[in-house]
């Protein structure tokens, strides 16, 4: 018989998934909707969907592919690098999503006793994945508090210290705070950590999601390593495809890289990796003609949280995130979002997950405009009566 001291310390010492934390304060909560998981409401373009239908019984979907994905996948991927991103100089390895696309890169660059470093709000999948690969040592560097930009003063103190950390990781635009990292703030931290030594991983996630005239950007060097993803922009969540660009003239990194890829998966599915190609088929217009639409949900999503007064929300410049400052004295933000779901049936991510106490992250990005009204206004009920009783607890009449 086994014992809780025999399982891997590096496992125990991982924090538990937010989302699965999340479906256990919420249970028993009754009709509850969600603002909490990072979702789009619309699926992948019909077109692709069709074609893909048509390959179900092709022998080739049921065996492996190669390891670094399919080549006209991996071919059409390198033509949109250099169209859309500016990225000449990167080889594309396909994943099984972007958050697998982090752990191969994490496994391929770092070893156990490195540093590294994030910055708060942080991406919480990604800080698990450290400490789920043994890099137990995360430099958390703060953000402005004012445009939750990373702090680069700060982060050009740390690179100075010895041993100089490994990587540094942001998310451009931010999960969970919803912020774009201007061109110019991601040239210098770029160039702080060219400078350094030390890697850059960009996770461009949510590339197609920007706001309000803004355009999205990409660095690139021999030091940066840029992550994509197919779940959020092309409605594929559930198909699981990102993938990987990285610098094509660094020796040896496409072997490591391979190696860590025949491990995990060996393969992304064939084919979800053939609904990737025919939805990038479609062009980049079909996924802005739908994040169009999200400018609406962003504002219904803002005015709800308006009970928490000025200045104590922000975000909404890309993504589908707003990240909303809770009252003093509810710094217990796992508490608030319980008290959310149980009692006014709405739910949203405690900002302690990702570093940030007293904080929540709001996704407005998975509902229909209708479904987002309704689920805003529960969300308003429930901020104004935190702000203005705190969280009452309904009475329950026993009965013998």
């Amino acid at each position: 018989m086994g014992s809780y001291a025999k399982l891997a310390k590096r496992a125990l010492e991982t924090e538990m998934p937010i989302m699965v934390q999340i479906q256990e304060l919420v249970r028993g909560a009754k009709n509850a909707v969600s603002l909490a998981q990072g979702v789009v409401y619309w699926q992948p373009p019909k077109m692709a969907m069709e074609k893909v239908k048509e390959l179900v019984w092709d022998p080739s979907i049921s065996k492996y592919g190669a390891d670094e994905g399919l080549p006209e996948l991996r071919d059409a991927l390198v033509k949109k690098l250099n169209q859309e991103n500016k990225l000449y100089k990167s080889s594309v390895m396909v994943t099984a999503g972007a958050n697998q696309a982090f752990v191969n890169i994490v496994l391929t660059l770092c070893d156990a006793g490195d540093s590294v470093v994030m910055f708060a709000p942080y991406y919480f999948n990604s800080y698990m994945s450290f400490q789920m690969t043994g890099v137990t040592h995360i430099l958390v560097g703060p953000c402005s508090s004012k445009t939750l930009h990373p702090d680069a003063d700060w982060l050009e103190k740390t690179l100075e210290t010895k041993p100089t950390p490994k990587l540094v990781s942001v998310v451009n635009p931010g999960n969970p705070s919803g912020t774009y990292i201007p061109e110019r703030l991601l040239k210098r931290i770029s160039d702080l950590c060219k400078a350094a030594g030390s890697w850059l991983v960009v996770d461009n996630t949510y590339e197609y999601f920007m706001y309000d005239g803004r355009k999205h950007c990409c660095v690139e060097g021999d030091h940066v390593v840029n992550l994509f993803s197919f779940s959020k922009a092309y409605g594929m969540m559930g198909w699981r495809v990102g993938y990987i660009a990285y610098p094509s003239e660094v020796e040896g990194f496409a072997t490591q890289l391979l190696k860590v890829q025949d491990n995990i998966p060996i393969c992304a599915s064939i084919i979800s990796q053939h609904l990737a190609l025919y939805s990038l088929q479609t062009g980049p217009e079909w996924v802005t003609e739908r994040v169009k639409d999200l400018v609406r949900n962003r504002e219904i999503i803002r005015e709800a949280l308006s009970p928490l007064g000025e200045g104590a929300v922000k975000g909404g410049e890309g993504a589908i995130y707003l990240w909303a400052r809770l009252p003093e004295k509810h710094l217990d933000d796992f508490e608030v979002v319980r008290w959310l779901a149980h009692r006014h049936g709405v739910v949203v991510i405690p900002g302690g997950a990702c570093g940030c106490r007293g904080h929540l992250r709001i996704s407005f990005g998975g509902l229909v405009e209708d479904d987002c009204k309704a689920a805003a206004d529960r969300l308003r009920r429930g901020l104004e009566e935190l702000v203005k009783d705190g969280m009452v607890q309904e009475h329950v009449l026993l009965i013998d």
